[in-house]
């Protein structure tokens, strides 16, 4: 029984969908799908329930996934403390700048507790590189938001956030209870400076060409719509500054919290990391 393997098995039991599970593997299903099989064979039952209706846990596959997920972790711990007996573990994490999200509080202090002597170094990006500077090889993961170009990344999905355009409260639309992409066709949206991911700039655009004023972090982009009247996208469940609203958008897909870093990267802190920051965002 490889840990590997045990790998595998937790992200199906977590996930409860094999292609959902060979996604978040990087990997396609039906090799997954043997090493569910094979895994079966060798404890001589089957971990999981399928049909129509989906994939559920056996009672044998429950008990299996607590003992796995506690192996796992202390595979992790070890990996971890010999690096750091190596001398001076570190690992430096990028973020987006005005973040207040409290999963990453939760991660912080659970990352600490698991892992006191590494040093953690935060590098705080802002808008114009959602990769927070691991394209440029700046850090060794980066907890951020998606989309962006991917090539050469890997990138594990944390938590998926609604969002609506940001008015000022007086508006005409800020009274709407919803608003479609089309209702913003003619206003002017706030933009980030050329040379940002496309990709990245799409997606906070609504997926068109815009024009208006262009701005490089969050603060700035409250700015422009407090002094200008322009619009923009933002998160909903984010409390807006005085004299200003969110209004949901309803044909706009969520905004992906996501954790990335280098592919092919085996560095152990960073593994634990995303584990970490897993179970952080769904508490």
């Amino acid at each position: 029984m490889e840990l590997r393997t045990l790998r595998y098995f937790v992200a199906v039991a977590e996930e409860l969908h094999f292609g959902r599970a060979a996604a978040r593997l990087h990997m396609s299903q039906p090799p997954l799908s043997r090493a569910i099989k094979q895994l079966e064979t060798e404890i001589g039952a089957a971990l999981f329930d399928r049909s129509s209706a989906g994939v559920t846990l056996t009672p044998v596959g429950a008990v299996l996934l607590n003992e796995a997920r506690a192996l796992l972790d202390q595979a992790d711990r070890v990996r971890v403390r010999m690096a750091t007996a190596v001398g001076g573990a570190t690992i430096t994490v990028g973020v987006l700048g005005d973040s207040t999200d409290p999963g990453a509080a939760r991660l912080a202090s659970a990352y600490h507790r698991r892992h006191p002597p590494v040093e953690v170094r935060i590098r705080e990006a802002d808008l114009t590189d959602p990769t927070c500077g691991l394209h440029a090889g700046l850090v060794d993961v980066a907890l951020t938001r998606g989309p962006f170009d991917e090539t050469g990344l890997t990138v594990h999905e944390l938590r998926a956030d609604p969002v609506g355009a940001l008015l000022r409260a007086d508006d005409p639309l800020a009274r709407r209870d919803s608003l479609k992409l089309a209702d913003l066709a003619d206003r002017r949206w706030f933009l980030f400076p050329e040379g940002t991911d496309p990709i990245w700039q799409s997606y906070w655009n609504g997926g068109e060409p815009r024009e208006g004023p262009v701005v490089r972090a969050v603060q700035e982009c409250r700015q422009a719509v407090l002094w200008n009247g322009t619009v923009g996208m933002t998160l909903l469940d984010h409390e807006p500054a005085q004299g200003l609203t969110v209004v949901p958008l309803i044909d706009m897909p969520p905004s992906r919290v996501v954790a990335a870093w280098k592919e092919g990267d085996k560095n152990p802190l960073i593994r634990s990391f995303v584990q970490i920051a897993t179970a952080a965002y769904h508490d």
